[in-house]
């Protein structure tokens, strides 16, 4: 195979990343015409011949609903275009929260999406940092799920042996462990409950913080009413300079402020969403996530191994 044989699409969520991605691969982002209707409905075509190629579609969901349908619908025109192969680059999946049955008469809607995707044509799909890793198991496809902690590789380290890695709940120990190998520093956990969405109250701390520079950990950030919470906490423990890395910016409602007023030192994020950081240079850094893709983009193209990037990363 030639490198020629590839192509790499962009849908209207987030252009600037897939702009980035392509710089990075020394190629063009392909031609594709995305219109909506007066009544909304949403319309792809191709704008070049895709016949017996790899597409790559590059496609965040926020807002899901929108996004979603627009990423299927490319999927679909791709199908329909004889692509070879159609790879949906995802860089962040939404509905992954919706990943089990919590409770009576709801729906898992992560397997729902999953099974769109399959259905609309997808042969695979790649992401970062998804919020339920379990998720994978709802595909019929291959799955390339990436790791957000080589985004963020030498921002905060732990050259001082001062630094511990905080995990926000018990569900985040994974990815905070992967973070703590890679600085060679403790792991901390924060006990928290949830009473109702977007709302979590601190119980207790596992680990000591006391005079420590804390840096936590997390897949997304929404209204960052959890993130603050816990930044409270640390402090009220005797936690020195608090850092945060976190992959996914959804920053929604009050999120903004919350992070503004609060007594966080730095807070990295990726470019999976589209983030605008006016009035909070100070408190929030956008590290981009494209090298990433890119060489993941690359490496599946040319069916070498993924997993060989994020070897430290396991366990």
């Amino acid at each position: 195979m030639v490198l020629s044989e590839y192509k790499i699409f962009s849908g209207s969520s987030n252009l600037p990343l897939a702009e980035k991605i392509s710089k990075k691969l020394g190629r063009p982002l392909g031609n594709i015409e995305l219109k909506k209707f007066c009544d909304g409905e949403i319309w792809v075509k191709y704008g070049e011949n895709i016949r017996g190629n790899d597409v790559f579609l590059i496609q965040s969901t926020p807002p899901p609903a929108e996004n979603l349908m627009e990423l299927l619908i490319m999927i679909d025109a791709a199908k329909r275009a004889s692509a070879k192969r159609i790879t949906a680059v995802i860089p962040y999946f939404g509905y992954a929260r919706q990943d089990r049955k919590d409770q009576p008469r709801v729906a898992i809607t992560a397997k729902l999406i999953a099974n769109l995707i399959t259905v609309a044509g997808a042969d695979r799909v790649m992401t970062m940092d998804l919020h339920a890793a379990q998720l994978q198991g709802f595909f019929d496809i291959p799955f390339d799920h990436l790791y957000g902690s080589t985004v963020f590789s030498g921002l905060v380290t732990n050259k001082d042996g001062n630094t511990v890695v905080v995990s926000p709940d018990v569900g985040g120990i994974k990815m905070a462990r992967s973070y703590a190998k890679r600085i060679h520093a403790d792991l901390v956990v924060i006990d928290k409950r949830r009473p109702h969405q977007n709302l979590a109250e601190v119980v207790n701390i596992i680990g000591d913080v006391e005079n420590k520079n804390v840096l936590i950990v997390d897949d997304l950030i929404d209204t960052a009413g959890t993130f603050v919470g816990a930044i409270q906490a640390l402090k009220d423990k005797g936690a020195k300079n608090i850092f945060g890395a976190i992959t996914h910016p959804l920053l929604s409602g009050p999120a903004i402020e919350r992070i503004k007023e609060s007594q966080l030192t730095k807070l990295y994020v990726t470019d999976s969403i589209p983030l605008n950081t006016v009035g909070i240079e100070d408190k929030v850094s956008v590290v981009s996530a494209s090298s990433l893709f890119a060489e993941a983009i690359k490496r599946t193209f040319n069916n070498k191994s993924i997993s060989s990037l994020f070897e430290i990363d396991k366990g």
